[in-house]
């Protein structure tokens, strides 16, 4: 229901924010609200839980699937509430590798690039900021009781409540988790130029955001094992640099773990800004182009076929 709200501000306070600072105020709310219930939702399941009494013990968690689909799917959400927070003023990309790739494909205007990176890093901090600040004591207190090998007394597991890093079956080798955010990434793009694009089967009712939230979590349930399906430059970074100042130190930078990886931090930022171009460039060539060509000789759909968002009632109604 839309109804007419006045501004806080007066009108000449607001015209400079009508443009790319407007956009890029909605790209740091939008991406501190996707950190500050991802990262939220890991702090969750990895301290809060356990240091309540709600586990079997104080450090005890990750005990079965569940644990790894209450992530999952707290990520997806928050990706969800991200994108309709920010979407009507920025489009919401909230991830730099979605704003590289529709650079590259979509006609985004390059010299906004930058400046909606910037945007989602500081909201990737801010959001991670958050985050300490509402479970910091649960974060101590499950650090302290861990055992085993700590880094100006944090560990890893409480560093992974907000930045990423590679299973050990991968010996430290970049490769694997390399490749690994480069096919999360793509098939992110791929979901989110699929569910946007028009010509394509529509996703009506605002449902948008919704669907790439399940996007997200499927992701996380189908490959986000290997590295923690960072797939998302500030989604990592940002929070990673915020550990950084708050005392995880090289876990966080340059992320190293002695024994188990070294300077890992470059990974969840060139996987994710490659995957996102290969993902727009492969739904392009293998579906773009398709409904491109089909549009330009004015074909209507089969029957039996999905039809375009653009079809009305009545044509349906005809073709069939």
């Amino acid at each position: 229901m839309a109804v007419d709200i006045p501004p806080l501000l007066t009108p000449s306070r607001l015209r400079r924010r009508g443009g790319l600072l407007g956009e890029c105020l909605a790209e740091f709310l939008g991406t501190f609200v996707l950190v500050a219930f991802g990262c939220g939702s890991v702090a969750t399941a990895v301290a809060a839980l356990p240091g309540s009494g709600r586990t079997a013990g104080p450090t005890t968690f990750f005990l079965s699937a569940g644990d790894w689909l209450l992530i999952t799917w707290g990520w997806g959400l928050a990706v969800t509430f991200g994108i309709y927070v920010a979407g009507g003023v920025s489009g919401a990309h909230i991830n730099p590798a979605v704003t590289l790739a529709f650079a590259v494909r979509r006609r985004f205007p390059w010299p906004k690039v930058l400046p909606y990176w910037f945007a989602q890093l500081v909201g990737g901090f801010g959001g991670a900021a958050l985050v300490y600040a509402v479970y910091h004591d649960a974060i101590n207190t499950f650090d302290h009781a861990m055992t085993g090998p700590k880094t100006n007394g944090h560990t890893l597991a409480s560093f992974s409540i907000f930045g990423t890093f590679p299973a050990p079956f991968f010996h430290g080798g970049i490769w694997g988790p390399l490749v690994d955010q480069i096919v999360g990434t793509a098939f992110l793009v791929v979901f989110v130029v699929a569910v946007i694009d028009l010509r394509n089967t529509g996703v009506r009712a605002n449902l948008g955001p919704f669907v790439i939230g399940l996007a997200v979590a499927a992701i996380g349930m189908s490959y986000g094992a290997n590295a923690g399906y960072a797939i998302n430059p500030a989604r990592d970074f940002g929070p990673r640099l915020f550990t950084w100042v708050a005392g995880w130190q090289s876990l966080a930078l340059p992320g190293t773990l002695p024994g188990s990886f070294s300077d890992y931090w470059w990974i969840p930022i060139v996987g994710p800004l490659v995957g996102g171009v290969v993902g727009v460039l492969v739904y392009d060539l293998f579906i773009g182009d398709v409904l491109h060509i089909r549009a330009q000789r004015g074909e209507r759909p089969e029957a039996g076929r999905a039809r375009p968002t653009e079809a009305t009632d009545a044509e349906a109604t005809d073709e069939e």
